[in-house]
């Protein structure tokens, strides 16, 4: 079997993954720029579950700071969960950002931008 061996272009940016890895560090994907490759296609696929137990964590949110027998135990677990999804998503828009194409003449900016872009 003859497997080609593809160049990986100076325009192909890491993607930036959703997860981080066993110390806490950021993960990337490097692929092709089509974004339709199986490890792409997997990250998105975990990009929405995320996003929906984010969804699904707000509904809760909402349900348990109405219900004034609320402990402050369950209201600081609450709290946590919400640190934990908002995280994830922000990640998730930053690595989403990251992949929009780049207006001409703006190229320049990228580089004004520290990696974990404004603020961080």
């Amino acid at each position: 079997m003859i497997h080609e061996s593809r160049d990986v272009t100076a325009t192909t940016r890491p993607r930036l993954l959703s997860w981080s890895n066993l110390d806490g560090n950021p993960c990337y994907l490097v692929t092709d720029d089509t974004g339709t490759g199986r490890l792409s296609r997997l990250a998105d696929e975990i990009e929405a579950v995320q996003l929906g137990m984010a969804d699904d964590l707000l509904g809760h949110a909402v349900d348990l700071l109405g219900d004034t027998r609320a402990t402050a135990p369950q209201l600081r677990y609450l709290a946590a969960c919400l640190a934990e999804a908002l995280h994830d998503v922000h990640r998730i828009a930053r690595s989403r950002g990251a992949r929009l194409p780049v207006p001409p003449g703006d190229e320049e900016d990228l580089d004004a931008v520290p990696e974990g872009g404004p603020g961080n």
